[in-house]
């Protein structure tokens, strides 16, 4: 029975030294603190956060990182220069759909804003504007009745002032939680867009990755100039949808923002680094 104790009593001191020494071992690797690195979804390369520029673009293969609002501001708006409207719209619940109001406030807490696009006043290059930022990290930038109205607002607060009008999309399309509320949005803006138009201003609209859905069939398509960031996913129905409608394989590329150009879609596909040149360029020549 000595024996077997003693056997014991080994047997668990090696154990606590191995787990000791993994310990010290564990203690003495480097610390790499979480969120410092990312992945490009277009190379695959791992990159560290701090190689990527207020521009936020991929530093091997040049892929455009998606934005929120406030970082398009910065590289977009001259400094200081922005006025918010209609900062304080928020989203209801006008289908009583289930745990909608949890969906929103999850969004409202992952964006840091209140509804899928952000709208305002400002100045580029000088010239005076107003501007509309989608974000898709608000619900995948999907349009309910909040998003349109604040579209809606912006293009009628332009029209009143004689202003153009620059609106940045992204989205996945209508909002389905908002039911026939969010497509009521398609022909509100297209409306709003129109009476801009009849007053002889000016509208541009950016498509970034991705614009798709009820924002491609409305607002987004309706601009005098069309912009694109490279690579970007522009269409209505999903690849997979049209495929099995059609029965017929899809070209290579369908969808992003060269196959629109090739296409006459898009006026132009512009870098993000020559983004607001190409916008004062466009802004210069309308005055």
């Amino acid at each position: 029975m000595n024996i077997f104790k003693k056997k014991s009593y080994f047997s668990v001191s090696g154990t606590e030294e191995k787990k000791k020494t993994e310990k010290n071992k564990k203690s003495q690797e480097p610390s790499i603190p979480d969120g410092m690195w990312i992945k490009c979804n277009t190379c695959k390369n791992i990159i560290y956060k701090k190689e990527v520029t207020e521009f936020k673009l991929c530093p091997n293969c040049g892929a455009h990182f998606r934005m929120s609002p406030a970082e398009r501001i910065k590289i977009i708006c001259d400094e200081g220069s922005f006025k918010e409207l209609d900062a304080d719209m928020s989203t209801k619940n006008p289908m009583n759909y289930p745990d909608y109001d949890k969906v929103i406030k999850k969004a409202k807490a992952k964006s840091g804003i209140k509804e899928g696009v952000v709208t305002g006043e400002c100045t580029i290059g000088g010239f005076k504007t107003v501007i509309a930022i989608m974000d898709s990290h608000f619900m995948m930038g999907s349009m309910g009745s909040v998003v349109g109205e604040k579209i809606t607002r912006a293009i009628e607060y332009s029209t009143e002032n004689e202003l153009p009008i620059i609106i940045f999309t992204t989205s996945g399309g209508a909002r389905m939680q908002e039911g026939i509320v969010s497509l009521m949005q398609m022909a509100k803006t297209a409306e709003a867009v129109g009476q801009h138009d009849e007053a002889g201003l000016l509208y541009v609209t950016v498509l970034t990755d991705p614009t798709t859905g009820g924002v491609t069939a409305s607002f987004a398509m309706l601009g005098d100039i069309i912009l694109a960031e490279p690579k970007a996913l522009i269409g209505f129905a999903g690849q997979r949808v049209i495929q099995g409608t059609i029965h017929q394989k899809l070209p290579d590329g369908f969808q992003r923002a060269e196959f629109q150009l090739e296409h006459g879609f898009v006026d132009r596909i512009v870098n993000r680094e020559d983004m607001r040149d190409e916008l004062i360029s466009i802004l210069k020549l309308h005055c």
